[in-house]
């Protein structure tokens, strides 16, 4: 089986957020660090729909997958 690698901002549109650069940055910074107990898809600034999808993906370990364990990681690091 073949796995797909999706970029970090294609999940950004997936989530029907915006996908530039620029974007994403300010996101992250506006967003982290999260609580090291919270579970992403469980973060308050997800609307229901995105938090479903984010807990779908994970669940599956679909393509998303990887790309959802990043925006994680990315989400509980101090900015900086």
């Amino acid at each position: 089986m073949e796995l797909t690698v999706h970029p970090f901002s294609e999940l950004f549109a997936q989530l029907g957020l915006a996908n530039d650069n620029a974007s994403i940055q300010r996101f992250l910074a506006t967003h982290s660090p999260m609580p090291d107990g919270m579970r992403l898809e469980d973060a308050p600034f997800w609307s229901p729909a995105q938090s479903q999808l984010l807990r779908e993906e994970r669940q599956d370990d679909a393509d998303w997958a990887m790309v959802v364990d990043r925006l994680n990681v990315a989400l509980h690091a101090v900015p900086g």
